[in-house]
């Protein structure tokens, strides 16, 4: 871990005090879900301990951490699958806390981010939809919302919705029109583009479809189908102004792409530890596991993939702070690297336990069907590496436009290697 101020250290080893004693103890069989009576008597010591919520604001309930500190409590809670839980920094609530607490209304921060922050309510983001709508791409969204008097009618279909069975509300991601401004100043202009609204869940008209079942287990609430049919929203349910959905989508998509990321990078380091106590105590054909060289081979590997992901979501972390817009495309890279990154540590660790490792009896298979599903969730890994190849030659360009040396002429090359001769 990097050196940290002195309460956010003394915060992140309570954390890990906290996971080791209390919620380990406590962790369902491997592939089994928390239960919602144990959820409520963890996150009720989570708050007895101080370490809940630690991301949000003290006001609103939480420990006030600044997002460039998120890392080494996330990573803490990330040691269990049940942490982030318990500890109420998860998906999808974690995003839309931090967003809710960046861009609500004093009115929203009321109703709906003081509830999330106590455990009280839970929501989800509506934001993907059955093909051809929004997945990958969010230029394709269909779901829309027509301007009416006082408010908006939502029509739609979402799926993949995680959370929404649990969920007490849901911030839909919606097409809306251009508004013309009313000439009495009764309404103002906004335009064409996706606009965010704060939905109830028992509003008429929601409802939740068909259920997903998927190999991932710790995001509690389920993935299912989410219709809105003819739903009523009032004005007061936009959330920041209409038409700038995507651009405040961002303000989300961003951390909560990272906060995956130190979450599950404290999961590859439990895994790691697994396999060091496994290779630390186990021979194999007269030698010490730990003392052969394939086994320091897939180790090293190990160790080389915890600390490059450590290292480019705190990068990350620092610059989202900074320059929100560059973070945000860096945060890119992080999902990208540290989803596989973190898959790599957990299948390396699995194949050091032998048979073991693919048994219940510990806990890295069910791992490994929680990882795997990260280098889909918050897009897909190819979707942010074809980003990442536009944005890296795009920069290039406008600066060899600039006056940058052109850097592939054959010519200068073949000048060079004469040089050398």
């Amino acid at each position: 871990m990097n050196t940290l101020p002195p309460d956010i250290e003394d915060l992140r080893l309570r954390t890990r005090d906290f996971i080791r004693t209390v919620v380990i103890p406590a962790e369902p069989a491997p592939g089994d879900r928390l239960s919602e009576g144990e959820r409520d008597r963890l996150q009720a010591a989570a708050k007895s301990a101080g370490v809940f919520a630690p991301h949000v604001a003290r006001e609103y309930g939480g420990q006030g951490v600044p997002l460039q500190f998120w890392s080494p409590i996330f990573q803490e809670a990330g040691y269990s699958l049940i942490g982030p839980t318990v500890l109420n920094c998860q998906a999808p609530d974690e995003g839309n806390m931090h967003m809710l607490e960046l861009i609500g209304t004093p009115a929203q921060k009321e109703q709906y981010l003081r509830p999330l922050v106590s455990g009280a309510a839970r929501s989800c983001f509506g934001m993907t939809e059955p093909h051809p709508g929004a997945g990958s791409d969010p230029a394709a969204l269909r779901t829309s919302a027509e301007k009416v008097d006082g408010g908006w009618v939502i029509n739609g279909h979402k799926r993949f919705i995680s959370g929404a069975n649990n969920a007490s509300f849901c911030i839909a991601m919606v097409r809306t029109p251009a508004i013309e401004a009313a000439a009495d100043g009764g309404t103002s202009s906004s335009p064409a583009g996706a606009t965010m609204l704060m939905v109830d869940m028992d509003t008429p008209g929601v409802r939740i479809g068909e259920q997903i079942s998927t190999m991932d287990r710790a995001i509690g609430g389920g993935h299912p189908h989410l219709h809105f049919e003819d739903v009523f929203v009032p004005d007061s349910a936009v959330l920041g102004s209409p038409g700038e959905g995507f651009r405040y989508a961002q303000v989300r998509l961003g951390p909560a792409r990272l906060t995956h990321c130190m979450r599950w990078l404290g999961l590859a380091r439990r895994a790691m530890d697994i396999a060091l106590d496994r290779t630390n105590t186990r021979e194999i054909f007269g030698s010490a596991m730990h003392e052969l060289g394939i086994a320091q081979d897939m180790l090293a590997l190990n160790v080389m993939d915890l600390e490059t992901s450590d290292a480019i979501i705190t990068k990350t972390a620092a610059l989202l702070e900074a320059d929100a817009k560059a973070g945000s495309a860096l945060s890119s890279v992080a999902k990208a690297h540290t989803s596989e990154a973190v898959y790599r540590v957990i299948d390396r660790s699995l194949q050091l336990c032998g048979g073991d490792g693919v048994s219940d009896r510990l806990p890295l298979a069910s791992y490994l069907n929680e990882v795997r599903a990260f280098r889909i969730y918050d897009g897909s890994n190819e979707t942010h590496k074809w980003a990442i190849a536009r944005r890296a030659s795009a920069a290039r360009r406008r600066e060899v436009e600039a006056g940058a040396p052109f850097q592939a002429s054959v010519d200068t090359a073949a000048a060079y290697s004469s040089t050398e001769a």
